[in-house]
C-alpha cells in the first residue's frame, strides 16, 4: 500500500508518522544481506505524490540488498534518550520507481532521472505499520498498529 492509502486506512497513525518523517528527515532502513543477515542504513525519506520514497546510490550495499530482496523495514530515528519522541515502524517491500514524472518530482540534488545509473529511487509498499507514543509524565506507552488483516488498533500500557 502507498503512503496515501495508509493515510486513509489509519489516519491517526499516518499523521503521527508523517510528523516524525518530516521533523527528522532521516530514517533507518533495514534490509537483508545476501547471507541472510540484517543490514541497517540511514536514508532520507520523501513523501511525494502519495508515496514514501528514498534514493540509494546504485552501487551501495542497500541498493544491492533491495534489488535482490525487496523486503525491508523503516524506522524513524530517535534523537535522544528519554525525550519521548514517537517511533514510526513500517514493514513491507520496495519497488523501484521507473515513472519519469515521479522520479523527477523532487529537487533534491541526488535525485537523478530515469536512465541515469548513479542512483535508484525506491517506493515503499507498506504491509504493516506501527507508531509508538510515549507519555513520560504518566509512564505510559501507546502502540498504534495497522495491518490489512487486522485493520487499526491501539493499546496503552505502563512502562517500564
Amino acid at each position: 500500500m502507498r503512503w496515501s492509502e495508509l493515510e486513509l486506512e489509519a489516519p491517526e497513525l499516518a499523521a503521527l508518522g508523517r510528523e516524525r518523517l518530516e521533523a527528522a528527515r532521516l530514517v533507518m532502513l533495514g534490509t537483508i544481506r545476501a547471507d541472510g543477515t540484517p543490514r541497517i542504513s540511514p536514508v532520507e525519506p520523501f513523501l511525494l505524490e502519495g508515496n514514501l520514497l528514498f534514493g540509494a546510490m546504485t552501487r551501495s550495499a542497500k541498493a544491492r540488498d533491495l534489488t535482490r530482496d525487496p523486503r525491508c523495514t523503516v524506522h524513524s530515528i530517535v534523537t535522544a534518550p528519554n525525550e519521548g519522541e514517537g517511533e514510526l515502524k513500517l514493514f513491507g517491500r520496495v519497488e523501484e520507481v521507473r515513472d519519469p514524472a515521479l522520479r523527477n518530482s523532487s529537487d533534491e540534488p541526488w535525485w537523478v532521472p530515469l536512465g541515469d545509473d548513479r542512483a535508484l529511487v525506491f517506493s515503499v509498499d507498506i504491509q504493516r505499520a506501527v507508531f509508538v507514543s510515549w507519555n513520560l509524565e504518566g509512564a505510559l506507552m501507546t502502540v498504534r498498529r495497522w495491518s490489512p488483516e487486522r485493520g487499526t488498533s491501539a493499546s496503552t500500557t505502563s512502562y517500564p
